[in-house]
């Protein structure tokens, strides 16, 4: 749970510090952090991806999922959802349930959030936790130094929700073999890179469509694993 909890305190000190500066800050300070972050989140997820034992799975596992999430359409849906909610919440009950909700949003959905607490609960590791605990906290500054206090209590959906999945991970571990996480943080490393990509701005990505290739690595890992286990 280390990796939550630093996430979630990171959004509090950063949204105390934004609301110490709400006059807002120099947009060239926000475009070179955030370009230092999005770095540092490339180096994160190629480390990760170079875990693999079998680059085929990998690929697979993002077509398929790929196939899978955007016939689902998950990105859409999950944009449709915040912006419903801060229509239907932001605008009636003011500042405070704005920043809350929209903070809530942005934190606990994406690719991160999953595979951050995932890897916290297959390794003890806490890297990707780590760099998204910078990000959330960089980004609580600014949101907080425009939409209010709100900001800083959502670190509490932050820490049960991806705490809730970091004890999930650790409950379910004994069931993976090593094959399975070493291909599974392979293919959350190519995610973790796409998100990167995103923070920079060279390409954007919608992530949230190739979540599937998670569960499907998962998968295909173990059926090759069974049938033609030299390959694994």
């Amino acid at each position: 749970m280390t990796g939550t909890i630093v996430n979630a305190a990171a959004i509090i000190a950063g949204a105390v510090v934004g609301l110490f500066l709400r006059t807002g800050i120099q947009e060239r300070y926000k475009d070179i952090i955030m370009q230092g972050l999005g770095l540092s989140v490339l180096l994160i997820g190629m480390k990760m991806a170079f875990k693999t034992n079998n680059e085929l799975l990998v690929i697979l596992s993002l077509v398929i999922g790929a196939i899978i999430g955007e016939w689902l359409d998950i990105d859409r849906f999950l944009e449709a959802l915040g912006q419903r909610l801060q229509a239907m919440i932001g605008s009636r009950e003011g500042e405070f349930v704005r920043g809350f909700v929209s903070a809530s949003l942005i934190y606990c959905v994406g690719a991160m959030a999953i595979m951050g607490p995932i890897e916290s609960g297959l390794t003890g590791q806490h890297k990707v936790l780590y760099v998204k605990s910078a990000l959330d906290g960089i980004s609580a500054i600014i949101f907080s130094s425009t939409m209010g206090l709100g900001v800083a209590f959502s670190a509490l959906p932050v820490f049960v929700y991806q705490g809730s999945i970091t004890l999930l991970a650790g409950a379910v571990k004994a069931l993976l073999t090593e094959a399975i996480i070493a291909e599974l943080t392979a293919t959350g490393g190519i995610l973790i890179v796409a998100i990167g990509l995103n923070v920079l701005g060279i390409k954007q990505i919608k992530v949230a469509n190739l979540l599937p290739a998670v569960l499907v690595v998962v998968i295909l890992t173990s059926m090759v694993a069974r049938f033609f286990p030299g390959l694994v």
